[in-house]
Order: C-alpha cells, then structure tokens, then sequence
C-alpha cells in the first residue's frame, strides 16, 4: 500500500484489507477478481499464466497482471502471442501470396527478435484478461498514476495498457502520448449503436431487418441469463471452444468450464442462449458486460457443425444489437467478420496498445521502436486496404 495517496496497491496474500468500493463496478470487480486471486489463474483461463495484483484508484478497482516469458500465453498477457503468434494465423486473410511471404519471413525475424529483448516481460494495467478491455470512468490523471506505481513496483517490465481507441479513449491516450508512451497499432475493431439507426445506409438498416427476421422465424428459442442453469455449462463451453479456438485461433482466451460456471453464477457476463426448439439443445450464446457506457462480448459461440444456411451467426448478432439497442450501449464489436459488421453498420476504427519502456535499457526498447514503426507503415495500412 502507499501511503498518503488514494492509489493502494493489493496482492493475494494482502486483498482481504482491500475496501472494495460499494459501486456497480466495485462489487462487479470483487466478484470478477476475488476467485482469480483465490486459485490459478489457469483454473478459469486454461492458456494464461500471470501473476495477478488489484489497485484501488479512488472508487475504482483496476486489476493488473505481470508476466515474464510465458510466449504460450494467450495474447491477452502476451504481446508477442499477439504480434507474431496470432499474426501469423492471421496471414490466409491477405489475398497477395507475396505479400503472405514477406510478412511471414518479417513476423519470425520480428519473433527472434522480441525474444531477445524479453519482449514479453511486461505489466498490463487494467487487463481482465478477456479480448476487449472495459476501463472505469476513471480520470486519465488517475489511470497515469496507477500506471506509475505498476513502473515503481516493476522497474524492469514494460507498462502496457491494451484496448484503446480514439472512438472510446481520446483524452486518455493524449494523456499517455505526453507522458511518453509508444501507441502501438493492435488491431481494427468495429463499432455500432444499434439505438440510433439514423447513423446506418439503407443497406445496414435492411440486413439487419433481415437478421431480426431470421431470429424470429420460431426455430430457435432466446434463453436469457436466469434462464441458464449449470447443467448447462458444458455446452456453453463447447460452443466458445468451437468459434473462438477451433475455427479462429487457440490463441484466444481458452475458458474453462469453470470461468463460465464462475461467470453463471456471479454475472460476470450476462449471457444469453439460442436453444432450438426441434432439438432441445442450445446451439449458440454469448456473454456481454458493460462498463462506462460500451458493452462487449468475450464470449461469442455456435455449433459450427451445423449448416451455415441455420443462419446461427446472423441471429445471434441480431440478439446482441437488440440487446444493445435496448440498454442504449455503444456496442464494441472487437474485430474478425468485418465484412458482415461493416454490411450493419459497424465504423472501423484502430485499437492500440499504450507502451512505456522509457525506462528500459535501449536493447529493451528497440523491440517497441520497430514494432511501432512497422505496424505504423505497414501493419494499419494493410488492416485499412484490405478491411480486416
């Protein structure tokens, strides 16, 4: 803890003394936090290891992980999982054959070199270790002083802070740039608000008129989160392991069943189901939370077995932009189907990581430096020519 300041710095042994605030977000953060400090990280996230630390910021809690090496880790922890790892999983989406070469060739060069330079010895402040990363309403002052103690305790790890953009976090992220951090390009990632349909064409308000449609042509069931139970749980699982770790990439968080019991039970997600009514079985559910105005989906999945023409995608989206347009949310999106998001609506924008290594010695730093300079020239480009 530190004295004579309202940052207060936790760790396993000491969060029994931590005052959880009495707010939404407070008591979310004790639910969420509380078993992940309790058990292994990997008991609920199979393919993440980190050690876990909790800050109070005022009325805010904000958890921040630290890793060492770990380059198996999902790439919510392990920034060279995401810039080398996923990214070459990722290559079948550009159509020039020599442009996947040269890329590759670049990404194992890039991945030699980040190893080296212990790329991957980093403190990711305010990381839920999900895909998309909600902030508090904190202020920027704020988030900059929990990101100084994080340097403080960790004078040799890189301060990274994921999910950013300048649809969501401009203030924050001028903050940052004068503070001297890097703003490294992470990804493109789609942004709708379904309650204002005078923001979509014709052609977005249409398809999704389709896609409301399809959902209510009485094949399937919406099964809403109190509707859920455990025995369910197994299925819920095979679902996200189906879209996100078979047909995407393993590399995302791999959820155990024992995160979606945890968030069954504590409404860590609010989660809703697609149960057909021939069969009896849930086909499809995502999970959402909100925070400050944005709403996500760490969970999003469906019985890939079935025929495409089933239409379980577009009618699983159509229940999250009606949950969206309902609670009045700006529905984050995250990235992958851009082309199916930005058919309905969805405005591109691109999500970087805030990266402070000005302390670092210059062999560490020169990893950021060209990661920066690449992604700048080459990586958001290409994310832009080819709508990825």
């Amino acid at each position: 803890m530190t004295a004579g300041t309202d940052i207060h710095w936790y760790e396993r042994d000491t969060v029994e003394g931590l005052p959880w605030p009495d707010t939404a977000d407070g008591l979310y953060a004790r639910r969420y936090l509380l078993p992940m400090l309790g058990h292994p990280i990997n008991t609920f996230i199979a393919n993440i290891r980190t050690k876990l630390y909790v800050v109070q910021a005022g009325e805010h809690v904000i958890p921040v992980t630290v890793n060492d090496e770990e380059y198996d880790n999902s790439y919510v922890c392990s920034p060279y999982t995401h810039y080398v790892s996923y990214a070459k999983q990722e290559l079948y989406l550009i159509q020039s054959r020599a442009a996947r070469c040269v890329l590759s060739a670049l990404l194992t060069i890039m991945g030699g070199l980040f190893k080296a330079s212990r790329f991957n010895r980093t403190v990711h402040v305010n990381n839920w270790m999900v895909s998309t990363n909600l902030y508090p309403p904190c202020t920027p002052a704020q988030m900059k002083r929990v990101a100084k103690l994080a340097r403080e305790r960790f004078p040799g790890h890189a301060i990274v802070l994921r999910s950013l953009t300048e649809s969501t976090h401009r203030g924050l992220m001028d903050a940052l740039r004068q503070e001297g951090y890097r703003l490294v390009p992470s990804r493109q990632v789609y942004f709708l608000h379904p309650s204002n349909p005078a923001a979509m064409n014709a052609k977005a308000r249409w398809l999704m008129k389709r896609d409301y449609a399809l959902l209510a042509s009485k094949q399937y069931e919406v099964l809403d989160h109190e509707e859920l139970h455990p025995g369910d749980v197994p299925r819920l699982t095979e679902l996200y392991r189906l879209l996100y770790l078979e047909k995407y990439s393993y590399d995302n968080p791999q959820f155990t069943e024992a995160f979606f019991e945890l968030a069954l039970k504590e409404r860590l997600l609010h989660f809703r189901a697609l149960r057909s009514k021939a069969t009896g079985r849930i086909d499809a559910v995502l999970g959402y939370f909100c925070r400050n105005g944005i709403m996500t989906t760490p969970v999003f999945g469906y019985d890939t077995s079935l025929p495409q023409e089933t239409g379980l995608y577009r009618m699983l989206s159509a229940v999250l932009m009606d949950t969206a347009r309902r609670n009045g949310h700006l529905l984050h999106e995250s990235s992958g189907a851009a082309q199916f998001k930005r058919n309905r609506g969805a405005i591109a924008d691109i999500e970087y990581s805030a990266v402070y290594d000005a302390h670092l010695p210059w062999h560490r730093r020169a990893s950021w430096a060209f990661l920066q300079s690449v992604l700048n020239r080459i990586g958001v480009p290409l994310l832009k020519k080819y709508k990825l």
